[in-house]
């Protein structure tokens, strides 16, 4: 496959939502040619976790039992890329309704999943009545929804009054810039948001927190020491489909988001959010 480099730094920069569809279709192939999987987190990595599929389930029943899916009837799994946590979700709680909402339309229709409807949305402006949905869950995804505060509305909109917000979601601190980023500035194509920012905008659209984890020590730097450790057989896989160009830039992003976060310019969020009424907020 091959890629223009203006045209991803075009859609690196500019990052609107046609920009991020084209960059998913271009690149999250890589994810699944390395993984041989079928999803698109990062994942959760532990002494129990030795590949990123085994990180990436684990980071789903995280994210499962953060939202309390045992308990939920209807919910809407937004920015679901191609449907890997939604199908496990599924598996887990067969009586539960899933929506798939995703603003590519592409991945939605490579796919072609048993008891999950499948949405092409923006996270903008959610298909779903008020007050209709029992969780919206946003896993790696609300990192390039802009702006966030149209999400967290539209979320508290269509979640019933005891309904629950759940977002994974990679941040960055305020002071983050090139001097420290370095290319990951460029190629960590999301909005860059801070913690503070994201809280801040979830009490401005009417959530409460109750539940906070930062859990980037078990996401970037074991994610990118298995990258490192088994280089030469993910490289193979990688140029079967994309140039050389491209796995190098991925080689140095793995190695810069490893320092990032030892030096803790990066962070990665899991959130449970409570909606609170309107005469509350």
């Amino acid at each position: 496959m091959l890629i223009n480099p203006v045209d991803l730094l075009l859609w690196t920069f500019r990052r609107n939502e046609n920009d991020v569809v084209k960059l998913y279709d271009a690149l999250s192939p890589i994810m699944e040619v390395s993984t041989g999987g079928d999803m698109l987190n990062f994942g959760f990595w532990d002494e129990s976790t030795p590949h990123p599929v085994d990180a990436q389930k684990r980071l789903c029943d995280m994210m499962g039992d953060m939202a309390q899916l045992s308990s939920a009837e209807i919910v809407a799994d937004i920015g679901s890329g191609i449907l890997g946590p939604a199908k496990i979700w599924g598996s887990q709680f067969p009586s539960l309704q899933i929506s798939s909402v995703n603003v590519n339309f592409s991945q939605l229709a490579s796919i072609k999943p048993e008891n999950i409807s499948k949405l092409n949305s923006t996270a903008r402006m959610l298909p779903f009545s008020n007050s209709s949905l029992d969780r919206v869950i946003a896993l790696e995804s609300a990192q390039h929804f802009k702006p966030l505060g149209d999400f967290f509305s539209e979320s508290h909109r269509v979640l019933k009054d005891d309904g629950i917000l759940s977002l994974a979601i990679p941040t960055a601190k305020d002071n983050s810039s090139f001097s420290n980023l370095g290319i990951l500035k460029f190629t960590w194509s999301s909005e860059h948001y801070s913690q503070e920012n994201i809280i801040d905008e979830l009490s401005k659209n009417g959530f409460e927190i109750i539940e906070s984890n930062d859990i980037g020590k078990n996401v970037y730097s074991p994610l990118a020491e298995y990258y490192i450790r088994n280089r030469s057989e993910l490289q193979t896989k990688i140029l079967s489909r994309y140039s050389k160009y491209v796995e190098k830039i991925l080689f140095e992003s793995m190695k810069k988001m490893q320092s990032a976060s030892e030096n803790e310019l990066i962070g990665y969020l899991m959130l449970k959010c409570k909606k609170l009424a309107l005469d509350s907020r």
